[in-house]
């Protein structure tokens, strides 16, 4: 195998005569356009290779899909918080593309567009982005969640601009080993599924595919990582099957006994307050209960400018969800939400350019509903602690 460093930013392999060119860009830069187009003509590849899955590519080339979004059938597969995530990053890389005079993704569309008009075989090679997200989400501790929350909303309302020659910079291999690093102190789990594990994907995608003459256009993140795997599998170290990559993480042990331990303390904790307080002090521990989840999810309901309805849904709903560890208030006030106020088409046609700032949040129907979500789901969860410390304080005095 040789190795052929053509570039900052372009990377040559040689295995045996199978030659495969890793072309690193930067999702918002004018310059990574015309270096991929210049490349695919220049090279003629049998095959190119593009850092997208499915609903990627269609997105990209579909700047209006979201014209087609269904927000009741997103909810009931409870993928609110994905489309929101999903949203803020496409929102986030979208501004860094503004100063540029891209959008994301360009550079991907000018590899296909220069495939198809060359007539060479074009192939997508990433991971679904429901698969990286859930598997982003799943695989993080409570604290790294907050944490990748944190930086999603900090994103998505970051006024920053960012300099075109900065975006260049991202290419380059000190820049971006900064980076990594940077990311890798900050959220290591996180660094393993966005990077690590997309790395062994992207070069095992790239290894299967057809041709012994391959262009692969990559973020220049994942230069570094995708070469190491190459060489691997190129020396026969390492395996291209990615099944496991695909699967899904399991909710933990802890956390399914949590799921139904709670709810089965407070009813135990209701029922011990009939038996040894009677009726009287029964009833102050339920009413107590009721109170506790209902007011705080109403309350956030409302924060969130929930429709009349949904407001009164979480406040009579909360006490009852909290108890079941099968479905969410946030989930019946949502659902709520989206059918009484129905997101238009311009709440769809806005909705990269609403997330961006508070006042989008309320004016976009699309995002109050998702904002309703988060927050009822909030009130609900703050109402079930601190209510079962105010249970558990009652049967004390009863002593």
């Amino acid at each position: 195998m040789g190795i052929d460093a053509m570039s900052q930013t372009q990377i040559q392999l040689d295995f045996n005569g199978r030659k495969i060119t890793l072309v690193g860009t930067a999702h918002v830069s004018k310059e990574s356009v015309e270096e991929v187009t210049e490349t695919i003509k220049n090279i003629q590849p049998d095959c190119v290779a593009v850092e997208l899955d499915e609903k990627r590519a269609d997105s990209i080339k579909n700047p209006s899909r979201y014209s087609q979004l269904d927000l009741v059938k997103v909810l009931k597969k409870k993928q609110g918080f994905l489309l929101l995530a999903n949203i803020m990053l496409s929102s986030y890389q979208r501004r860094m593309g503004l100063n540029a005079g891209v959008k994301p993704g360009d550079e991907m569309i000018a590899a296909m567009n220069a495939a198809e008009e060359n007539n060479i075989r074009c192939t997508l090679v990433d991971r679904p982005i429901q698969i990286t997200l859930k598997r982003a989400w799943g695989k993080n501790s409570f604290w790294g969640k907050c944490k990748l929350l944190a930086t999603l909303i900090s994103s998505a309302f970051s006024k920053e601009e960012v300099d075109p020659e900065e975006i260049e910079k991202l290419k380059q291999r000190n820049e971006m080993d900064s980076m990594m690093d940077e990311l890798s102190d900050y959220m290591p789990v996180i660094k393993k599924v966005l990077i690590d594990e997309r790395d062994q994907y992207l070069a095992s995608k790239i290894w299967e595919s057809e041709g012994n003459n391959i262009v692969a256009v990559l973020g220049a993140g994942h230069l570094p990582g995708v070469q190491a795997y190459l060489e691997k599998l190129g020396a026969g170290q390492a395996s291209s099957n990615v099944a496991e990559l695909e699967v899904l993480p399991k909710p933990g042990i802890f956390g399914k006994i949590l799921a139904v331990l709670i709810p089965a303390c407070i009813i135990g904790l209701i029922i011990a307050g009939f038996v040894y307080g009677g009726v009287h002090a029964g009833t102050q521990i339920l009413s107590t209960w009721f109170l506790w989840n209902a007011i705080p999810a109403a309350i956030l309901t409302a924060v969130a400018f929930g429709h009349p309805l949904a407001i009164l849904v979480g406040f009579v709903g909360a006490p009852f969800t909290s108890l079941c560890p099968f479905i969410g208030i946030g989930f019946c006030t949502a659902i709520v939400q989206a059918i009484v106020c129905k997101p238009k088409v311009s709440d769809m046609e806005n909705l990269q350019e609403d997330v961006s700032s508070l006042k989008g949040f309320y004016r976009n129907r699309i995002l109050r509903t998702l904002l309703v979500f988060i927050l009822s789901s909030l009130g609900s969860t703050l109402g079930t602690f601190i209510g079962g410390a105010d249970i558990i304080g009652i049967l004390q005095n009863l002593k």
